[in-house]
């Protein structure tokens, strides 16, 4: 991949994926100042803002997978269910005897 080649700058890659970082950083950071918030109206515009942010973190991560750029990996039905049952054995314990 070209890097900044005769000071051409960023290729489009790397502008997506510098676009892709910030708004995978943005989205937990509205997640945490929301939890924290109390005033409904502003609750509200955290929200609205969290939503926008993941919208758009979904929409570059799509564009640059239709071009190659970002390959994932499906899971097996195995990992998936070891997925699941961690989570329920984490997030819902048996009660204690």
């Amino acid at each position: 991949m070209p890097n900044n080649i005769n000071g051409r700058g960023l290729t489009e890659r790397e502008m997506l994926q510098l676009c892709l970082e910030l708004a995978k950083g943005r989205v937990p950071a509205i997640s945490h100042t929301l939890m924290e918030t109390t005033h409904d109206e502003l609750r509200d515009i955290y929200e609205g803002c969290l939503k926008t942010s993941a919208e758009a973190q979904k929409e570059i991560f799509q564009l640059m997978e239709k071009k190659g750029w970002y390959e994932t990996q499906l899971a097996t039905v195995e990992e998936i269910e070891n997925v699941q049952n961690f989570m329920q054995n984490n997030l819902n314990p048996s009660p204690s005897e």
